[in-house]
């Protein structure tokens, strides 16, 4: 997108006030326009049609239909819209869920107004940005999890084996010259570590 045109932007959110703060800081910026406010996913569907944003600043948790399938229902319709999530919230399931529905960025809502102005701007020319903790997200999902049992104590290992092998909490205790009591311990802890 040419940089000295006006970006087209939408604002979708469900809480009037998150909209009004959004609409008065758009103002403050000659080359952003704001074309279409909708509480919800459904209503952005529809503003869609008639307003044509370039650019959609998208809230994901709403009623009547959320930002995901907002995202999703838009884009299948609209392929050249940019959308930006932008919520409060940074749980794992949301940031994969909307950037596999096609959303370019992921913000959280704490954003500065010169980060978020330059999200919008980047989002109108086909780059992406990720607010630090959806990266974190992204790179801890991208990394081996934990294999179950490798966070025993060598201990726990000995009694989880005495206890394979079919022994009692009472054999397992004179086995290993420890109580009855810290076997019971050891192996609340072997349950726990291994869900």
């Amino acid at each position: 997108m040419d940089t000295s045109q006006t970006i087209r932007v939408m604002l979708v959110d469900d809480h009037n006030v998150v909209r009004s703060g959004l609409a008065t800081f758009l103002k403050a910026y000659d080359d952003l326009e704001l074309v279409g406010e909708a509480k919800n996913g459904l209503e952005a569907l529809n503003l869609c049609r008639k307003n044509k944003p370039d650019v959609i600043l998208m809230d994901l948790k709403m009623p009547e239909m959320d930002g995901i399938a907002a995202t999703r229902a838009i884009l299948a319709d609209f392929p050249d819209i940019k959308i930006i999530a932008m919520t409060s919230f940074e749980e794992e399931e949301l940031v994969h869920g909307v950037l596999a529905a096609g959303a370019i960025s992921y913000l959280v809502k704490n954003v500065s107004s010169d980060d978020l102005s330059k999200a919008i701007r980047d989002a109108a020319s086909g780059r992406s940005t990720l607010s630090p903790e959806a990266a974190r997200v992204l790179v801890q999902a991208t990394r081996p999890a934990n294999q179950p049992g490798y966070d025993l104590t060598e201990r726990e290992r000995e009694v989880l084996n005495l206890v394979v092998q079919g022994q009692s909490n009472q054999q397992i205790a004179e086995t290993l010259v420890i109580s009855i009591t810290t076997v019971k311990a050891h192996i609340s802890n072997i349950l726990s570590k291994l869900q």
